[in-house]
């Protein structure tokens, strides 16, 4: 599947050079004690949050609650807006909501998108995360309001 999934998401690439899609998506920062979840999909190298596009007649909170049962089997309590982020990377216009959740439920779930599903604890997170994520974390440790940036 990895090969076939990466294939998909150079091609997605290609798409988007050619169109420039405006998008919105959704990310969770779904922390229990001191460790925060992330995942690792089967097309990319890093550690990312969990979280996908918000589809057609969805709300945000809608979107949220599905990709997070979707990719990590979660089930969310209380969501918590983090912060509004735009993306201007790989010719999108792509705007990320992040919510923050510390209240879950996990039931072990297996997708072909997701490789990896590991909590980290927040002071010892893998060196190969996704720059954005890193950046969401280092702002949800510092403990500040909602945000709104580039991601």
């Amino acid at each position: 599947m990895g090969l076939i999934a990466k294939l998909v998401a150079r091609l997605n690439r290609l798409r988007w050079r050619l169109s420039r899609p405006l998008t919105v998506g959704v990310r969770l920062i779904l922390v229990k004690g001191h460790a925060v979840l992330l995942i690792k999909h089967s097309y990319g190298r890093h550690w990312y949050l969990p979280g996908g596009g918000v589809k057609k007649g969805e709300t945000l909170e809608e979107a949220a609650r599905r990709e997070a049962l979707e990719e990590v089997g979660a089930m969310l309590g209380p969501l918590r807006l983090f912060g509004v982020y735009s993306n201007f990377i790989e010719h999108k216009s792509d705007h990320v909501v992040v919510f923050a959740c510390e209240e879950f439920t996990l039931t072990p779930t297996r997708t072909r998108e997701i490789e990896a599903v590991r909590s980290f604890d927040l002071d010892h997170l893998p060196d190969d995360l996704s720059p954005g994520t890193r950046r969401r974390l280092q702002e949800y440790l510092a403990g500040g309001p909602p945000a709104a940036g580039n991601w």
